[in-house]
């Protein structure tokens, strides 16, 4: 797999090409782990993905809104937020990696179609070997072990 290392979550605008789709890992860590390889640690809390428009930057900013309590436009970012209230002291413990795929989202061209489901595909093997290697689905994907809260 081609992931970024890991980069606080403060940093996050300093990784490159986040306009383009892709695939996302966050980790919630007591150590810093900025610069390492990804790995598959037992501390990343959420997988996701986006073929949008707005690319990795976009659906990174949606995230990033939903756990400040600005916005609710992130499921799994709303169940973040119910168990983790404190963005401050979340995001000193939050990284992210992220998994570019360049295309034009905006294309029906064969090859630009072929990548966006190469997206989808990508995030589904980063489940199976999240749960491969611990048995069970990170937190703030597994909805029966983190429910949303309805408000």
């Amino acid at each position: 797999m081609k992931f970024s290392n890991w980069i606080k979550w403060a940093d996050r605008h300093k990784l490159k090409d986040l306009q383009y789709p892709g695939v996302y890992a966050i980790s919630y860590n007591e150590h810093n782990i900025s610069n390492n390889s990804i790995d598959w640690i037992r501390e990343i809390i959420y997988i996701g993905m986006t073929n949008s428009k707005g690319g990795l930057k976009r659906r990174l900013r949606q995230f990033d809104y939903t756990i400040c309590g600005k916005g609710n436009n992130h499921s799994g970012a709303k169940r973040i937020r119910d168990k983790y209230k404190d963005y401050d002291k979340l995001i000193k413990h939050l990284y992210v990696a992220v998994y570019l795929f360049k295309c034009d989202v905006t294309s029906n061209k064969e090859k630009d179609l072929l990548i966006m489901g190469k997206v989808a595909e990508c995030e589904y093997i980063c489940f199976a070997e999240y749960v491969k290697r611990f048995d069970m689905l990170p937190e703030f994907n597994d909805k029966k072990r983190s429910p949303q809260k309805i408000k």
